[in-house]
């Protein structure tokens, strides 16, 4: 993580969007950003006084207390998901309430944060009011977007000094439901998941020496497996899409169910190459 860069956060003055905020000019802190921009969109263009009322304050609330950041506050007039797609152009990241109102009206998840999350161009923060102050946790598949979400959860817990918890969720879906794998089968499909998840951590430890890691390796479906692990996390990171473990991570998928269910902040990262 450079220097220089540019957190942006979403603002519409309901709780949720006060908990992005927040979240938003601390880690802006922590990657010793350059600027922090508190976002507004409006699609009227005649409500820009009760906006500048709405996002002025925040701004000052939050990045007051912050020095070496500098704030910005913005109101754009658009469509919520354009705008803030258009302002992570360039940005380290987008960070979202998990719901809003006025003008981000129907920032429910499945609406606004899901799309943000779905087209920004780098990783996009679900925030919400709950923060954990437990470890990191990344769902691991061996996809190019697994691999881009470790890299993420990796440098997130050498910032925060915490542990980096790596799942691997996997179905034995090669059985039939009406004949279950016998012990020994379960256990070999474990070895496995450990193993494979081993490979793909091994060159993010070495470059990461002082993250201790734990590993987990779990029989199941990987939105209640990862919604689990996450309890009292302070971070869940999730690929944009995956394959094997995570078949069709497409938003609307396993980042979608774990939007909705996790209860602690969800990043959610794209691979560099799409």
């Amino acid at each position: 993580m450079h220097p220089g860069g540019r957190v942006v956060v979403g603002v519409d003055g309901s709780p949720a969007s006060l908990a992005a905020a927040e979240w938003a000019a601390d880690e802006a802190v922590l990657r010793r950003a350059e600027q922090l921009q508190f976002v507004m969109v409006t699609r009227d263009p005649l409500a820009d006084d009760e906006a500048w009322e709405t996002v002025g304050p925040v701004a000052d609330r939050f990045a007051a207390r912050r020095s070496g950041v500098l704030a910005a506050s913005e109101v754009v007039h658009g469509d919520p998901t354009d705008v803030l797609v258009q302002f992570s152009d360039g940005a380290e990241l987008v960070a979202v309430g998990s719901r809003g109102r006025g003008a981000l009206a129907a920032t429910l998840l499945g609406s606004v944060s899901a799309k943000v999350a779905a087209h920004a161009r780098c990783p996009v923060v679900v925030a919400r009011e709950n923060r954990g102050s437990g470890p990191v946790v990344v769902g691991v598949d061996n996809s190019p977007h697994s691999r881009a979400a470790l890299q993420y959860a990796f440098d997130a817990a050498a910032r925060y000094g915490c542990e980096l918890v790596a799942v691997q969720a996997w179905q034995d879906l090669e059985f039939a439901p009406v004949v279950p794998p016998l012990d020994h089968e379960l256990a070999a499909m474990r070895d496995e998941a450990l193993r494979g998840l081993s490979e793909q951590l091994a060159g993010c430890t070495e470059s990461y020496p002082d993250v201790p890691v734990h590993r987990i390796a779990q029989r199941g479906h990987p939105v209640s497996e990862l919604a689990a692990a996450a309890e009292g996390a302070r971070l869940l990171v999730v690929g944009h899409r995956g394959r094997g473990g995570f078949t069709g991570l497409l938003l609307g998928s396993v980042a979608v169910g774990v939007l909705h269910h996790a209860q602690c902040p969800v990043a959610v990262v794209r691979d560099a190459r799409g």
